[in-house]
């Protein structure tokens, strides 16, 4: 049987293997997704100087006020819409999609179609 902890570990790996040819610059920053459990979190990064630019979260108040559950693909569609209008204020326009290791599906996708809505450009 394979275990919560053997599938993080899977998703390390891939995610390992993935950042080797992912680098985010000033011009063009690498959005980073994590989601656990509960949340969904979202950053823009900058690997040259290593900085993070932008982040959202579905902990924000502006995500988060009245709602019951924040780790739906509702919450994440929101997160992406943030961050790509926190991304906008910065002059930022396009990125390159770094997904964490995890699939293209549910609530990274949800996050993704956000961010492309709301005019981020990957």
């Amino acid at each position: 049987m394979i275990t919560r902890q053997d599938k993080n570990l899977m998703r390390k790996r891939r995610h390992f293997r993935v950042r080797r040819k992912l680098s985010g610059t000033v011009q063009r920053p690498r959005l980073n997704v994590f989601r656990s459990l509960k949340h969904i979190y979202a950053q823009l990064i900058d690997d040259v100087n290593g900085t993070t630019l932008v982040s959202a979260s579905s902990l924000d108040p502006a995500i988060s006020e009245g709602k019951g559950s924040c780790g739906n693909k509702e919450a994440a569609r929101k997160v992406g819409t943030v961050i790509a209008q926190r991304a906008a204020e910065k002059g930022i326009k396009e990125v390159v999609f770094d997904r964490g290791g995890y699939l293209y599906h549910g609530r990274v996708k949800e996050l993704a179609d956000g961010a492309r809505e709301a005019g981020l450009e990957f």
